[in-house]
C-alpha cells in the first residue's frame, strides 16, 4: 500500500479497508531511529482506534524519549502477565481442584477481599517482606488475630500449591506466624448465674435445659456431652467415664456430683445416648436451642451457651480458694496444666485477699497491744 505523508515529520498513513464499516480508513505509522536503526511501527487506525496524525506524532515523540512501549511490546507484556503464575492465577487453579464447600467459600471471600487487592498480580518471587508487613498491619486494624492467621494461612497455602505443581518458587523469606491468644475465659456474675438457672428451670426444652445443667455442674465439653451414653455413668461408684473420642486420646473419669446425679436421674432415657434429638439420634449441634435459654436469661451474645458454662464451672472452683490447680486440671480433663493456668489469676486473687486479711488481723492485734500497754491518764 502507498505511503501518504502528513504534515508531521516521521508520520504517514496508508489507506485500508475500514474495520466494522464500509469504505476505507487511514492506518497511521511512525518512523524514528532507535539504537542507530530506523524503526517503523503501526500506531493505530483512523476509526477503529480513533487515531489521528497529531496523536501519532505525540506517540512518536514518546517512543523516541523512551516513555512509551510499542504495540508489540504491550501485547507481549499482556501475554506474559496472563501466563505468569501470579497469586490470582494460582488461586484460580487451586480452587478448581477443590470441591465446593463452606470452607472453600470462606477462603475465597478472604482471598478476594484481603489478598488479591494488594498481592493478586504478583508472583511469589516478586513479593517482598514489606508487602507482607503492610498486609498484616492492615489486617490487624480490622480483623481478629485468629482471622489474620487464617488469611496469611491462605497465602502460604496458595504459594505451597504453586511450588508443589512446579508453577512457582517459594517466598524469598519466612512469614512469621501471627500470635493468637485463644485463652478466652468466660464467667458469669452471681446475678447472671441466678437468671440463667431460672431460665433453665422455666424452659420446656428438657434436652437443652439438662445439657446446660450438666455443662455447669460437671464442666464437660460440648462434644463429650453429645457423645455421653448411659453406660458411661456409674451411679453406684459416682463417676462418669469419658471414653468416646475424648480430647487427649485416652479415656478419663470425672466425679458424678449430687447435682449432676439428680439431673441424670430425672432425664428421659430413650436411647443409648443420654442427650438425643426427637428421632432418638445423638446431637451434632444444639446451638439454636441452648441460645434460646441463654437469651431468655438476658445473657449477651459473646457468652457461649455450652463452652461458657464450662468456663464458669472452672472459674467458680478456682476463685473459691478451696481447689488447687492440679485438682482443677483433673476435673477439666486437661491433658496439660498449661490450659488450666488461665484460671490461676482467680485463685491468686483469692489468695491475695486472704493474705490482706491476715495482714489486717495482725495489724489490728498490734494496735490492741499498744492500747493495752499505754499508761492510764491521771
Amino acid at each position: 500500500m502507498k505511503r501518504i505523508k502528513t504534515k508531521y515529520p516521521g508520520v504517514f498513513y496508508r489507506e485500508a479497508e475500514r474495520i466494522g464499516g464500509r469504505g476505507t480508513e487511514q492506518v497511521f505509522y511512525i518512523i524514528f531511529k532507535k539504537d542507530g536503526k530506523n524503526q517503523e511501527e503501526k500506531v493505530g487506525r483512523q476509526y477503529a482506534d480513533d487515531m489521528t496524525a497529531a496523536r501519532a506524532a505525540r506517540i512518536r515523540g514518546e517512543r523516541i524519549e523512551g516513555k512509551r512501549q510499542s504495540r508489540k511490546e504491550i501485547r507481549q507484556e499482556l501475554k506474559a502477565q496472563k501466563e505468569a503464575w501470579t497469586l490470582s492465577n494460582l488461586w484460580d487453579e487451586y480452587e478448581q481442584g477443590k470441591p465446593e464447600s463452606k470452607t472453600l467459600k470462606t477462603d475465597r471471600g478472604r482471598f478476594e477481599k484481603h489478598i488479591k487487592p494488594s498481592l493478586g498480580e504478583k508472583e511469589p518471587h516478586q513479593i517482598i517482606l514489606l508487602d507482607i508487613q503492610r498486609l498484616t498491619r492492615n489486617l490487624e486494624k480490622k480483623l481478629k488475630p485468629q482471622t489474620v492467621r487464617h488469611v496469611l494461612g491462605i497465602l502460604k497455602r496458595i504459594i505451597h500449591y504453586g511450588m508443589k505443581h512446579g508453577h512457582s518458587g517459594p517466598l524469598p523469606f519466612p512469614v512469621d506466624p501471627v500470635k493468637v491468644d485463644n485463652r478466652t475465659t468466660e464467667d458469669l456474675s452471681a446475678e447472671q448465674l441466678k437468671n440463667l438457672l431460672k431460665a433453665i428451670d422455666e424452659s420446656e426444652d428438657i434436652q437443652a435445659a439438662n445439657i446446660m445443667r450438666m455443662a455447669l455442674f460437671t464442666g464437660m465439653r460440648r462434644g463429650e456431652l453429645f457423645k455421653l451414653q448411659w453406660n458411661d455413668i456409674d451411679f453406684d461408684r459416682g463417676f462418669i467415664t469419658i471414653r468416646h473420642d475424648p480430647k487427649g486420646g485416652v479415656s478419663q473419669k470425672i466425679p458424678l456430683n449430687d447435682q449432676a446425679r439428680d439431673v441424670l436421674k430425672h432425664h428421659p432415657e430413650t436411647a443409648d445416648h443420654v442427650f438425643t434429638r426427637c428421632d432418638g439420634e445423638p446431637f451434632k449441634d444444639i446451638h439454636r436451642r441452648v441460645n434460646a435459654i441463654k437469651e431468655a436469661a438476658g445473657i449477651g451474645a459473646d457468652f457461649r451457651a455450652l463452652h461458657g458454662l464450662r468456663h464458669a464451672y472452672a472459674s467458680m472452683l478456682a476463685s473459691s480458694g478451696q481447689v488447687d490447680m492440679y485438682v482443677l486440671q483433673k476435673l477439666l480433663t486437661h491433658k496439660s496444666p498449661i490450659m488450666t493456668q488461665r484460671y490461676a489469676h482467680l485463685r491468686d486473687d483469692t489468695l491475695r485477699k486472704a493474705s490482706t486479711l491476715a495482714g489486717n488481723i495482725i495489724e489490728q492485734a498490734g494496735q490492741r497491744k499498744e492500747q493495752e500497754s499505754a499508761p492510764a491518764a491521771s
